[in-house]
C-alpha cells in the first residue's frame, strides 16, 4: 500500500512559491543611498545640518504607538534590558518573565544582573497568566515583563492591576505585536515602557533593531543615557560638524545605538505595516475558520483585544492526533506538504538549551545568585503543554492570496487524515 504523506514518500500537496520576508518598500534603496552619501551613518557621527533618520523614525514610531517618547536602539534584547534598567531594575532584583518566550526575555534580565523569575502562561493565549504572576511576586520583585506572544495580546487589565497593587513597573515586550491594539489603544503604551524588536523576522524590521517607548520623560532620559554610552541628544541648536550627543556624566551607559541605515529602512517599513497587518489578519481569520472545523484550536487572545497582529500563526492539535504522533513530527509533515517551515513554539525557558546561565562565568557572582538564576528551579506545566501540542508558522505566509491559505487548511486535513503514517 502506497504512502499518502509527502514526508513518507507520497505526493506533495503544493509546489506553490510562498511570500518571502523581509519585503522592502519602494523608498528603501533611495533612502539607503541617501544615508551612504550623507556623511553621517549613525547619531554618534557629526551633525550634517538635517534631522537624522534615527530621529525621523523615533518621532514617527512614537506617534504610531500613541506614545510620547521613543528611544531607538540596536536590538530588541537591548530594548528590553534598557527599559528594565531605565525603570530602576538592578543587580539581584527579581523580574517576572513569561516561561514561554524567546530566550531574550530571560537573557535581557540576566544582562543587568537581575534574576528572571519564570512564570507560567495562559493555556489559551500563551501569554502571562495573571494568577501565576501574582503568586510569584515577592519582596524582591522589581518589575513584571509581559510578552504579547505570537498573535495574542496579554490580559493587560489584570496585569496592570497587579503591577499597581504591588507598586511595580509593567514592561510590555511587543517584539511580536507591532500594530496590535488592546481596547483600541496600541500595545506598548500601557505599561511604564514598551520594548520592541525590529530583528529580521519581525513584522516591522530593519534586520537588527529595537525601540523603547514611554510616556515617562525620566524613563526616556535614562534610556537615552543607557543606549549611547551615557550621552543624550542635545536639545539646543547644533552646528554642522558638531556632535549631537551631549556627555552629561549623569548615568553610565553602553553603546546600543541604531545606525542610520537601519533607521532609514524602518522609516520605509513603518508606512507598509498597517496594510500588511490587515492582509495577515484577513488570512488568519479565513484559516482559523477552516481549521476549527477540523478540531484544531487556533491561539486565542485576551477579551479586550481590538486588533491582532500575527507574528506567527499558532494552532493547537487535537489530543487524539497527538496520541498517535508528536507535534514535532506533525510539523515536519506539514512542512513537507507545503514547502515552508512549520514548527513548534519556543521551548519553555526552564528547559531550553539557549537559557543556560551556568555556561557563562559572568553569572557566577556567588553561589546564591547562581542558584537563583538556575531556570530548572521553575515548574511550567502550561508552557510545556503548549510546546507539546501547538504548531506554528511565520507571518509572511499570511501575505499569500486566500486560495493559497486554503492550501494550508487542506494540508492540515491531509496530515490529520493520515497521521498513522507518522506514528513511531
Amino acid at each position: 500500500m502506497g504512502k499518502s504523506l509527502a514526508i513518507s514518500g507520497g505526493p506533495r500537496l503544493t509546489d506553490r512559491e510562498w511570500p518571502r520576508w523581509p519585503q522592502p518598500g519602494d523608498r528603501a534603496l533611495k533612502s539607503l543611498e541617501d544615508v551612504l552619501t550623507s556623511g553621517r551613518w549613525t547619531i554618534s557621527c557629526a551633525y550634517q545640518g538635517r534631522q537624522s533618520y534615527e530621529r525621523q523614525f523615533a518621532e514617527s514610531f512614537a506617534e504610531y504607538c500613541n506614545s510620547t517618547l521613543c528611544v531607538p536602539v540596536a536590538t530588541g534584547t537591548a530594548a528590553l534590558a534598557i527599559a528594565l534598567e531605565a525603570c530602576g531594575v538592578g543587580a539581584g532584583d527579581e523580574v517576572v518573565v513569561p516561561g514561554l518566550s524567546w530566550v531574550a526575555s530571560a537573557s535581557a534580565v540576566l544582562g543587568i544582573n537581575a534574576v528572571p523569575v519564570l512564570v507560567d502562561v495562559d493555556p489559551s493565549t500563551y501569554c502571562l497568566d495573571p494568577a501565576a504572576v501574582e503568586a510569584a511576586v515577592t519582596d524582591r520583585t522589581r518589575a513584571i515583563t509581559v510578552v504579547h506572544a505570537y498573535s495574542a495580546v496579554a490580559d493587560l487589565d489584570a496585569l496592570l492591576g497587579i503591577a499597581e497593587r504591588y507598586g511595580l513597573p509593567l514592561i510590555e515586550d511587543c517584539a511580536h505585536a507591532h500594530g496590535a491594539r488592546y481596547g483600541n489603544w496600541p500595545v506598548g503604551a500601557f505599561g511604564a515602557a514598551g520594548a520592541f524588536s525590529m530583528q529580521g523576522s519581525k513584522l516591522l524590521t530593519c534586520g537588527e533593531g529595537g525601540a523603547v517607548i514611554t510616556d515617562d520623560p525620566e524613563v526616556a532620559i535614562r534610556a537615552e543615557h543607557l543606549r549611547a554610552d551615557g550621552r543624550i541628544l542635545r536639545r539646543d541648536a547644533v552646528d554642522v560638524g558638531e556632535m549631537e550627543l551631549l556627555e552629561t556624566g549623569r548615568l553610565m551607559g553602553s553603546n546600543a545605538c541604531l545606525s542610520e541605515f537601519h533607521a532609514a529602512v524602518l522609516v520605509d517599513q513603518l508606512d507598509l505595516l498597517d496594510g500588511q497587518n490587515a492582509r495577515r489578519s484577513r488570512s488568519a481569520d479565513h484559516l482559523s475558520g477552516r481549521l476549527s472545523t477540523l478540531g484544531l484550536t487556533p491561539q486565542a487572545t485576551s477579551a479586550e483585544t481590538t486588533e491582532r497582529s500575527y507574528y506567527r500563526y499558532a494552532v493547537r492539535l487535537p489530543d487524539d492526533v497527538l496520541a498517535v504522533a508528536p507535534a514535532d513530527r506533525i510539523a515536519q509533515a506539514l512542512t513537507a506538504e507545503l514547502g515552508f517551515a512549520v514548527m513548534q513554539t519556543h521551548r519553555p525557558l526552564n528547559d531550553n538549551p539557549l537559557n543556560r546561565p551556568s555556561t557563562r562565568r559572568r553569572f557566577a557572582l556567588d553561589r546564591e545568585y547562581a542558584a537563583r538564576v538556575n531556570p530548572a528551579r521553575f515548574d511550567l506545566p502550561a508552557a510545556k503543554r503548549i510546546h507539546e501540542s501547538v504548531v506554528s508558522f511565520g507571518h509572511e505566509v499570511l501575505l499569500a492570496p486566500l486560495d493559497a491559505i486554503g492550501d494550508i487548511a487542506v494540508a492540515f486535513e491531509k496530515v490529520l487524515a493520515h497521521v498513522g503514517e507518522l506514528a513511531d
